[in-house]
């Protein structure tokens, strides 16, 4: 982050003591808001927050996920800190979820997901990014009706897995959780996200520090 820049937990203050899910608010341990760099071109949209981000706060950290994620982020630029880090310290991207509670013994349910809508819909806006990453079938779904030309009942996260979707005003790469990914899939998602970043439009970390 550069020195200029807001803190890049909850930068936009959403209220971290929402409890317009009742049910959510008695498993949780606290609302995961985005984390990351406001200017960002490039945004990370999880489903929901696993046991780690539960408990750091910060979006794809603290577990096996988030390290897979955090190790992404590394190779392509986006971070200068360790895998493990609680804290990243990030550039050109953002990290966000669909829902902002975690239930330990379930998915979101339809309204939970509404009820968080306006936070993922205000971050979209405000950051206007050129490329989000869906991070499993939900985020995909999330997408799906507002941002592209095709429904929900048509992306299936495991077919799209790796390739590009064109959106209305960004472009959104579909990728399996890494916890049902294998060590290729996880490879070839890499490379494809590498290929895109590698486009004239859209600048790495490396670049914009030149």
């Amino acid at each position: 982050m550069t020195a200029h820049a807001p803190d890049p937990r909850n930068p936009y203050g959403m209220d971290e003591e929402c409890k317009n899910c009742p049910a959510l608010v008695e498993t949780r341990e606290q609302v995961v808001h985005g984390y990351g760099d406001v200017e960002a071109d490039v945004v990370v949209l999880g489903s929901e927050p696993t046991a780690g981000p539960d408990r750091t706060g910060v979006p794809f950290t603290g577990d096996e996920t988030g390290e897979t994620i955090q190790t992404l982020l590394g190779e392509l630029g986006f971070s200068d800190s360790p895998p493990d880090s609680t804290e990243p310290d990030l550039e050109n991207i953002y990290l966000t979820y669909v829902t902002r509670c975690r239930h330990p013994d379930r998915e979101a349910t339809d309204d939970e997901t509404r009820n968080c809508e306006g936070y993922r819909t205000a971050e979209l806006r405000m950051i206007n990014p050129e490329l989000i990453v869906a991070v499993g079938q939900v985020a995909l779904d999330a997408l799906a009706f507002e941002y592209t030309t095709r429904s929900a009942e048509e992306l299936d996260v495991g077919v799209e897995h790796a390739t590009t979707i064109r959106g209305r005003g960004f472009e959104i790469l579909p990728m399996l959780p890494p916890g049902e990914a294998s060590e290729a899939q996880l490879d070839g998602f890499g490379s494809h996200f590498a290929a895109e970043l590698g486009r004239d439009y859209r600048q790495t970390k490396g670049q914009r520090r030149k």
